[in-house]
């Protein structure tokens, strides 16, 4: 009676203690492990079998599971059967990968995360088609090209995910697009998973030494992991994060190049972000992959970046910071005032006056008797700041306008760094 209340009335449909598990494939994973529909305790799951051989993955999975999955950014563990053969975890059922949300937005599906086994082809494609009508009202750009608000949201997901599990003092060990899961109902968010190889951290170390078995997924592991050189930190997740989060911000291309050579470029230090041309997002982007781990940032810092800034966090920084530069200029020999005037010509490459809508410069002269100097960074913070201070009594055509705001965003940013 029971499996007739399934679905197809059950057909196709299994038994295991609490979980019910259907023929239903949703992925697949290394050593025959595959992720199946299913229900647990009456709440559609993600029912994750593995080969019985590999059960210790399944307990490490459970253990690390158990640990941090309070977090709303870590996929659920609901609970585990076994029988003769396999092993199945039940676990929050998502609607795709990150992997499959970004292929299915951009141009092409040919730079997927992970090309797969060209036999499934048309599988892959049909769940492609599947995940792009569940997720045809949803933007991931602006038309600027860069993130919509809602990608924000999702790459700050993963950081904070990522973040929870350091402070527990867990290496995830294999993060990549594929072991992100993207939940639309509760609401919409990324999830961290695939826990099968994770490590927690002995007590009192930084790291796991250099008895760590391999781990990781060709493309998307850290340096120091490839060339076996030092032990397995927390940085090794900062790399592979940096990997991630350039993923997403360009529509699925890779900082180290193309599937099959992404390993040698890694260990050779050959990183292309020529198409990163946001300064914040390539800043970011060289900070998590830079070879050395030691000076990557941690996890609990990234989310401070400039790049996840929110724009009136932008303009109050930027406020200050013109701010500070008046200051200096009391004195009679500022550094800070020198090394704007040096970095002014990359800064904005010409005239900024030039740029900025004559709307806005003509309401910015009522307010100064001196003509501002267009080659000046320094005046370009002034009128950042006098417009901050002067936006409530400015004419709505020039409180409409966004140029102050682009100009700012796209230049200032990066000079101030």
């Amino acid at each position: 009676m029971q499996l007739n209340s399934l679905p197809d009335g059950g057909n196709g449909w299994r038994k295991i203690g609490k979980i019910y598990v259907s023929r239903k494939e949703i992925a697949k994973g290394s050593n025959g492990t595959i992720v199946l529909e299913g229900i647990y305790e009456d709440r559609p799951v993600a029912v994750k079998r593995l080969v019985r051989a590999h059960c210790g993955v399944a307990s490490n999975e459970i253990q690390i599971l158990l640990a941090s999955d309070q977090h709303k950014n870590i996929v659920r563990y609901h609970g585990v059967e076994y029988d003769p053969d396999f092993v199945y975890l039940a676990l929050e059922r998502c609607a795709c990968s990150l992997d499959d949300l970004i292929q299915v937005h951009s141009d092409s599906s040919n730079n997927s995360a992970f090309p797969g086994d060209p036999a499934s082809t048309d599988d892959y494609k049909t769940k492609l088609d599947s995940v792009r009508a569940m997720m045809q009202d949803v933007d991931l750009w602006r038309a600027d090209g860069y993130p919509s608000p809602l990608l924000q949201k999702l790459m700050r997901n993963v950081v904070s995910g990522l973040s929870h599990l350091h402070d527990l003092r867990i290496i995830h060990r294999d993060l990549k697009p594929q072991n992100v899961l993207i939940t639309k109902n509760r609401p919409f968010c990324a999830q961290l998973s695939d826990m099968g190889i994770s490590k927690p951290l002995p007590e009192d170390k930084s790291s796991l030494g250099y008895h760590a078995t391999g781990c990781g997924t060709s493309g998307w592991r850290a340096p120091e992991v490839l060339l076996h050189d030092g032990h397995q930190t927390p940085a090794m997740d900062v790399f592979s994060l940096g990997c991630v989060l350039c993923f997403c911000f360009t529509c699925g291309r890779h900082p180290f190049g193309e599937n099959l050579e992404r390993d040698h470029n890694i260990a050779s230090n050959k990183m292309d972000l020529s198409f990163v041309d946001i300064p914040e997002a390539h800043d970011l982007f060289l900070c998590l992959l830079n070879q050395d781990p030691k000076l990557r940032p941690k996890t609990s810092e990234v989310l401070h970046h400039p790049f996840f800034w929110s724009s009136k966090m932008r303009m109050t920084f930027l406020h200050d910071v013109s701010d500070e530069v008046e200051s200096e200029a009391g004195k009679g020999n500022s550094d800070l005032l020198k090394a704007l005037d040096n970095i002014a010509q990359l800064a904005f490459d010409g005239n900024w006056i030039e740029k900025i809508d004559k709307d806005v410069m003509d309401d910015l002269h009522q307010h100064r008797r001196k003509p501002y100097d267009g080659s000046s960074v320094r005046d370009l913070l002034r009128v950042v700041r006098n417009k901050f201070n002067h936006l409530k009594t400015a004419p709505e055509k020039v409180k409409k306008s966004g140029d102050i705001y682009s100009c700012m965003h796209t230049r200032l940013m990066s000079v101030i760094a």
